[in-house]
């Protein structure tokens, strides 16, 4: 049975993060980082084809290989381009207020799963986290529904007990309307309001 404070209402008892423009710097990881690289190597030029591609990826429709395929450069470059991204600054405080307070934490990304779970390995996340709903794996992304709903089940929490952080405001107000406490980061702003309001919790 959930916990409830003295109105009767579910108390907030996990923390969702989005991954990019939250977890990590880049809030629009294809257009700063993917297509240049791409380019850079010598791939794909026309950018809505890789944007076409990557979505396809970001929803499981095709493999991390097949979107290599599809922009004309090899699978082995992969780990290359993940080099590029990096934390934002705050996040390993967030998560230490987090693990301090017995706050779970999970990430709710549109990624592709493998790029996702390399990320998260790779920049010292995974082992920080509770879980990960990735839209590559589930084959929805935000600000859909299912993904939500993907995340409800397979974290045990209702939607009322959980604060759902993303720098997109679609997202928020599709979290919203499925009953999550919802918070619209903005990097300009930092950590700070955020690490605030989680150590109250």
């Amino acid at each position: 049975m959930k916990s409830t404070d003295t109105a009767g209402v579910p108390t907030m008892k996990c923390l969702v993060l989005d991954a990019m423009g939250v977890l990590f710097q880049s809030a629009d990881d294809v257009s700063e980082l993917l297509i240049p690289f791409i380019k850079e190597r010598g791939g794909e030029a026309i950018e809505e084809v890789i944007q076409y591609a990557y979505i396809e990826a970001s929803l499981g429709n095709i493999t991390a290989d097949e979107f290599w395929c599809k922009v004309r450069l090899s699978h082995e470059c992969e780990d290359e381009y993940l080099s590029r991204h990096r934390l934002s600054d705050g996040v390993s405080e967030l998560l230490a207020t987090a693990q301090h307070r017995q706050i779970p934490v999970w990430c709710l990304s549109n990624d592709v799963g493998r790029w996702s779970i390399k990320l998260r390995e790779n920049l010292g996340l995974e082992n920080r986290l509770a879980g990960a709903i990735i839209s590559g794996d589930v084959r929805a992304r935000k600000p859909n529904h299912r993904i939500y709903e993907a995340l409800i089940s397979r974290s045990g929490f209702i939607a009322s007990e959980m604060l759902f952080v993303d720098d997109r405001e679609k997202n928020v107000l599709a979290a919203q309307c499925l009953g999550f406490n919802a918070f619209l980061f903005s990097p300009n702003s930092g950590f700070e309001q955020l690490i605030a309001r989680v150590a109250a919790l």
